[in-house]
């Protein structure tokens, strides 16, 4: 499918062709059609699946670039997700002539009136704080926007930002476009949407699971005391250009950056409390390969986007599957692959299960072992073919062994019972078999030697106390045999 048969503008559709999308994705592919109909959409689709583009450009298509007035507002729970659709507005906005401003907490709150007066932006992006505050101040007027973008509805609602949101519905047109794009659709919002939009067209793209297919999910059960080393050993078998780890505990985030470093890593940290110009130093040091790994909790990470990240480790088993979700939605973007591990306690084969049901998921057990990351069932299996093998390989040499230590008994019954065994000869049979003869009687010139022998007979007796049963009914016989 090509850009233009969606209606998207030609010279946006070049734009787009040169950036490398040869076409859009299908949540595009549903959502601007509607979107340039002035529709209102509620879309629900994957972390990562195209979702800033689909309102983004038949938003720059509606907007009027002969007017200096502010007509699309984007609202986004997170200042990294914020300044990430700025800058793809800017990229493809801004040869068409639209003037882009970001308005979000963390910055300036005079330099962006000051932007306001003076650029009299055609596009803004803000966060709800930020965007309520220049709204009590009356900086800045909305009665000329037409549409009107939600991104991430879920994590705006979850953390408490309904109130910001009346005010901007009160502050635009009543003729207003509005749009709701999210990786999840609570019920509260959905019941939000049919309130607020009018006859709204419904995409569903995420299915059943809430994560895209490309993503794969594995589980390590290990000991908390040595997730450390086996992150370590996870790093070095996966080998991945980037990676996150997710931990719980922000006062680990620095001994964990600090250990990885030792050990060789490219490492970097993450807080939530981070100033906006440490986390894109941060994550621009992440996505041009400056720095493979770095540690961040699920605050600090919300609305990163780093297109290929290839491993997500999640240090414990998440308990809110929504945390599950926003962890391991940094990978796998725009159909690219990526690997989720979470590295689980012995015991924690129950929730990894309960997990994977409540996500639609496959969370695969996994384990290391010779530097790979293996499934412990085919490993064993492996293992007890090779033993099998070893052992098949090795009867020859037991059947041998067997023989020889028939051998040896049958040589010591013949020492017993006064027999010699002798090598055979030239004169010997004709099949090469060792045959016995009897010990030649003693002559007159041995007579002398006798006691010797006696001695020498008494300590080989007292050697052999230990002889075994079989050996030993055989001196007693051919002793009671010479007596008679």
């Amino acid at each position: 499918m090509e850009w233009t048969s969606i209606g998207v503008r030609p010279s946006l559709a070049e734009r787009l062709q040169a950036a490398g999308m040869a076409g859009p994705a299908p949540v595009q592919a549903e959502a601007i059609p509607a979107m340039l109909e002035g529709r209102d959409v509620c879309v629900r689709s994957h972390t990562g699946s195209g979702k800033t583009l689909a309102y983004l450009l038949p938003a720059i298509q509606r907007i009027e670039t002969d007017r200096p007035e502010l007509q699309v507002l984007v609202m986004t729970p997170t200042q990294e997700l914020a300044m990430q659709i700025v800058r793809e507005a800017e990229r493809f906005g801004g040869p068409e002539g639209v003037r882009v401003q970001q308005l979000i907490g963390g910055a300036s709150v005079t330099r962006q009136i000051e932007g306001l007066k003076r650029k009299k932006p055609h596009l803004a992006v803000g966060t709800p704080g930020r965007l309520g505050e220049l709204l009590a101040m009356k900086k800045l007027k909305l009665r000329a926007v037409k549409l009107l973008v939600l991104d991430e509805a879920d994590q705006m609602f979850a953390l408490g930002s309904t109130k910001e949101l009346d005010a901007v519905l009160e502050a635009v047109s009543a003729e207003r476009q509005l749009a709701f794009f999210s990786a999840t659709l609570p019920p509260e919002t959905v019941a939000l949407a049919e309130r607020l939009m009018r006859d709204p067209v419904r995409i569903d793209l995420a299915g059943d699971s809430r994560l895209p297919a490309s993503i794969r999910h594995y589980a390590l059960r290990e000991e908390r005391r040595k997730w450390f080393e086996a992150t370590k050993r996870l790093l070095h078998a996966l080998r991945p250009s980037s990676a996150l780890i997710f931990i719980d505990r922000t006062d680990q985030i620095a001994h964990w950056e600090a250990r990885l470093r030792y050990e060789g890593f490219a490492a970097g940290s993450l807080y939530g409390d981070a100033d906006k110009l440490t986390r894109s130093q941060t994550l621009e040091r992440l996505r041009d390969g400056k720095l493979n790994v770095v540690v961040t909790t699920d605050v600090a990470a919300r609305g990163i986007d780093i297109p290929d990240l290839e491993l997500v480790v999640s240090l414990g088993v998440p308990e809110d599957p929504e945390r599950y979700v926003h962890r391991a939605g940094r990978t796998g973007r725009m159909g690219r692959e990526g690997t989720v591990v979470t590295l689980a306690g012995p015991r924690d084969g129950q929730r990894i299960g309960k997990l994977s049901r409540r996500l639609g998921i496959v969370i695969e057990e996994r384990e290391l072992y010779a530097g790979q990351l293996v499934d412990p069932a085919e490993r064993r299996r492996g293992t007890r073919s090779e033993a099998a093998s070893t052992a098949g390989r090795r009867g020859p040499r037991s059947g041998a062994a067997d023989g020889s230590a028939g051998k040896r008994k049958q040589d010591a019954e013949a020492a017993a019972s006064g027999l010699r065994v002798a090598k055979a000869a030239p004169g010997a049979d004709a099949d090469g078999m060792r045959t016995t003869h009897p010990a030649p009687a003693a002559g007159p010139g041995e007579a002398r030697t006798t006691g010797k022998k006696k001695r020498r007979e008494r300590e080989i007796d007292r050697k052999n106390k230990g002889a075994p049963r079989w050996l030993k009914a055989i001196w007693e016989r051919e002793a009671r045999s010479r007596e008679e």
